[in-house]
C-alpha cells in the first residue's frame, strides 16, 4: 500500500463538509500547518475540530475560524483567539470546553479501544451537566466517553514512507495519541525518508496507525508570546 502523497492538498482531498477532525500540536507548537492551509483552500465547511488549542487569529486553526469553516470546537485552552471569542459569544460557534487532562485521556482511550472512563475532573461544574456519575473511594467521578474522529491530522519531524513517525520534544503532545484515534490518519513531516533510515528506538508512532504521509514545506513554526498591554 502506497501511503505517500504529493502534498497537503492531495492528502486531504476527501475531507468533506461536516467531518470531524483531530488536529495535533500544543498551542502553535507542532501544528499541521500545511494541512490547515489546504483545508482553507478547499473550503470545506461545517467541520468539528478536536484540538487542544484554537490557534490565534491569523495562524493555525484561527485561519479556519476566520473563514467560518468550523461549526464546533472541542478544546481545552482557547484564550488567545479573539475571533474564537467573538464567534462563541455571538452564538456562531458551538464549543465544548474540556479539562486538558480529560481531553488527552479521551483521545488516548479512543486509540486503545476503551469506550469510556471515570474521572473526578469537572465534577460540581458546568462540565458535569448531563453526565453519569459514580463514587469511587468516597469521591464522585464523571463518566467521560472516548473521542473519535474520521480524520486525525498530525505533524512530525521525520517520517518514513511506511508511516513511522518521529516527533521532537513537546510536539508529541496530543499528536501521538491523535494518530491512533482517527479512522484515517494523515501525517505531514518535515523530512520524509526511506524505510530503515529511522532508528526504531526513536519511533513514537508506528506506521500501522498512519494511512497517508507527505513531506511538508514552508513551515513558519510560530510560537506564542506573552504580550502586556499598558493603559
Amino acid at each position: 500500500m502506497n501511503k505517500v502523497f504529493a502534498n497537503a492538498d492531495a492528502a486531504i482531498h476527501d475531507i468533506s463538509d461536516g467531518d470531524t477532525l483531530m488536529l495535533g500540536g500544543f498551542g502553535l507548537n507542532g501544528i499541521p500547518e500545511n494541512c490547515i492551509g489546504a483545508l482553507v483552500r478547499k473550503g470545506t465547511r461545517e467541520l468539528t475540530c478536536i484540538s487542544n488549542n484554537a490557534g490565534v487569529d491569523d495562524f493555525g486553526l484561527g485561519l479556519l475560524l476566520k473563514t467560518r469553516q468550523v461549526k464546533k470546537m472541542i478544546s481545552s485552552y482557547v484564550g488567545e483567539n479573539a475571533e474564537f471569542e467573538r464567534q462563541l459569544l455571538s452564538g456562531e460557534l458551538e464549543v465544548d470546553l474540556v479539562p486538558q487532562g480529560t481531553l488527552a485521556t479521551r483521545i488516548q482511550m479512543a486509540g486503545m479501544g476503551i469506550p469510556a472512563f471515570y474521572t473526578p475532573a469537572g465534577y460540581g461544574t458546568e462540565i458535569a451537566a448531563g453526565k453519569e456519575t459514580r463514587e469511587f473511594n468516597g469521591k464522585i467521578h464523571l463518566m467521560e466517553h472516548a473521542l473519535h474522529a474520521k480524520f486525525a491530522i498530525v505533524k512530525a519531524w521525520k517520517g518514513d514512507t511506511m508511516g513511522n513517525l518521529v516527533f521532537r520534544k513537546t510536539t508529541r503532545n496530543f499528536s501521538t495519541s491523535m494518530a491512533k484515534a482517527g479512522d484515517i490518519t494523515i501525517a505531514e513531516v518535515e523530512h520524509l525518508v526511506q524505510p530503515g533510515e529511522l532508528d526504531p528506538e526513536q519511533v513514537h508512532v508506528a506506521g500501522v496507525y498512519v494511512h497517508r504521509i507527505f513531506e511538508g514545506k514552508n513551515y513558519e513554526k510560530r510560537i506564542e508570546r506573552r504580550t502586556v498591554k499598558i493603559n
